[in-house]
């Protein structure tokens, strides 16, 4: 048996996240649980189609194949039962993703598994689960329904937003209290002073390493910085990815551009951002996970609730693009 995962990367991700539960999810809105049980043991047999992260643990779990070991682990944590979580599982092994760890924890939050599964990353559907994640200190994102599905580049390409996401939300705390100039001046003054890790730091660093193990001209990951900041504050930013030592391919500041047109040009297999009005934009045109930071919630922009506002907006838009079940 197996005692820990060693320093494979590790992402745990729902059940919505990975596959299309919207049928489902409509008999568990309309007639309850023991109804949803019961459909889903009916239709166990039926293959689920890919959900919005499919794309992307598809091509992270390939990874193990081009580097001949295994590195990356996909686990299942979902707030389905064993008795429902078998059509998921059967779904797993249609598409012949390499998936055998799981949780279900029938109807609670799957959050507090992620340590006891070393996770570096975990993806949901469900902001509350999110939420939970990221006050205990790990790197995770609300999947929001759209976008691009870039499955057939065998290239893994991954965007990160910078302040709040990558590095802590110490220079946006400055922002939201000070305005454009405080910033600006705080970050010549400090520029020499590296940024505290924000919630990805981890998960990144993790990609880095993977990144290592490969020949350059060969590396199938991809990593971009696409951030609204500009000279001078720029600086800040690369002197602390140096003190980290950790690498990222492409580095874009924006200085306030919106950052859709820009993440299309990347060709991004998902992007990761905290502000609700990047990820509204963005994703209409690549799979965008968000991931709202608890200590600057000063504004709506900032909640939990914004999010399930972004599903509901988008759903009514898109209503095919509906992802739910427990």
């Amino acid at each position: 048996m197996a005692t820990g995962m060693g320093d494979k990367l590790v992402l745990a991700i729902s059940s919505r996240a990975l596959f299309d539960l919207s049928e489902s999810h409509k008999v568990y809105l309309a007639e309850g649980v023991e109804t949803y049980r019961q459909y889903q043991i009916e239709h166990e047999e039926e293959i689920l189609e890919p959900g919005d992260a499919f794309p992307l643990v598809n091509k992270l779990l390939s990874l193990n194949a081009s580097l001949g070991r295994a590195r990356v682990e996909v686990v299942l944590v979902s707030r389905n039962s064993a008795d429902t979580g078998l059509r998921v599982f059967n779904s797993i092994q249609h598409y012949g993703l390499d998936i055998s760890r799981a949780a279900f924890v029938g109807g609670r939050s799957p959050y507090p598994y992620l340590a006891a599964f070393g996770c570096h990353l975990f993806l949901s559907t469900h902001a509350e689960d999110v939420r939970s994640a990221l006050d205990a200190g790990f790197a995770a994102a609300t999947i929001l329904s759209g976008g691009t599905r870039r499955a057939c580049s065998g290239e893994l390409r991954i965007a990160f937003d910078g302040d709040a996401v990558l590095f802590s939300d110490e220079s946006e705390r400055v922002y939201q209290a000070g305005g454009l100039e405080a910033f600006q001046a705080n970050e010549r003054e400090s520029a020499r002073q590296p940024l505290h890790g924000g919630p990805f730091k981890g998960f990144l660093a993790a990609l880095n390493r993977l990144q290592r193990e490969f020949a350059d001209e060969a590396c199938p990951i991809r990593t971009a910085l696409v951030t609204a900041r500009s000279a001078p504050s720029h600086e800040r930013v690369i002197r602390t990815l140096r003190e980290w030592d950790i690498r990222l391919d492409e580095s874009l500041f924006l200085g306030g551009l919106e950052k859709s047109a820009f993440l299309e040009a990347f060709a991004a297999d998902v992007f990761f951002d905290d502000q609700a009005g990047h990820c509204e934009k963005a994703m209409e045109f690549v799979a965008t996970g968000t991931c709202p930071m608890a200590s600057v919630m000063s504004s709506s922009a900032k909640s939990v609730g914004f999010v399930d506002a972004l599903l509901s907006s988008f759903n009514l838009r898109h209503p095919r693009s509906s992802r739910g079940g427990l």
